[in-house]
């Protein structure tokens, strides 16, 4: 059975975007990109909601890879390798490979998904992990929170979610970012 974590990037004050809808402070240096890479070898199939397909589709193509550092190309490697379920209502069609489109999001599929795994899932935007963390789907919850405040923006968290989290990892990295690794145990007391 495969785990299914939310992970994000997220400023200190709890924003994966700001209120313009822009992420740049989030950019990984080498060593949060080397973490990325690790956590994503691991991961089976990602779930994406139309804007974070949208972002991470770059990945499938080579011609802006070339003069990155290896840590960036090995991403890429890592990114195509997965399975991607984007669910939207509104996106035409997806062009990426290994990729197909759900037009709604079924909580009853995702445990089928989760149950029937070898390997982890990933869910990935704010949006969606809001819709997975409401059904009770998220295991676990993987934060690398960002030494910046932003003041307002797109939360990294669902609103109205209490959940009891176990803390699993802690560790900081050489920018000032430092990751957060939970267990979702169940709906808060």
């Amino acid at each position: 059975m495969g785990t299914l974590i939310y992970a994000a990037n997220t400023s200190l004050d709890g924003f994966v975007e700001d209120g313009s809808g822009s992420f740049d402070w989030s950019v990984p240096d080498e060593e949060v990109h080397a973490f990325w890479n690790e956590h994503e070898q691991h991961i089976g199939t990602s779930l994406y909601g139309r804007r974070m397909y949208e972002t991470m589709r770059v990945w499938e193509d080579d011609d802006w890879l070339r003069d990155e550092p290896a840590v960036v190309r090995e991403y890429a490697r890592i990114w195509r390798a997965a399975d991607k379920v984007v669910h939207s209502t509104t996106l035409p069609d997806v062009s990426t490979a290994r990729t197909r489109l759900e037009r709604t999001f079924d909580p009853g599929a995702v445990r089928r998904l989760k149950e029937t795994s070898t390997a982890d899932l990933s869910v990935g935007g704010a949006a969606l992990g809001a819709e997975a963390f409401a059904h009770g789907l998220v295991d676990e919850c993987v934060l690398v929170v960002h030494p910046v405040v932003v003041g307002g923006g797109r939360p990294a968290l669902p609103r109205g979610v209490r959940l009891h989290l176990e803390l699993l990892e802690q560790r900081g990295f050489g920018n000032g970012a430092v990751l957060l690794r939970y267990a979702v145990r169940g709906p808060a007391r």
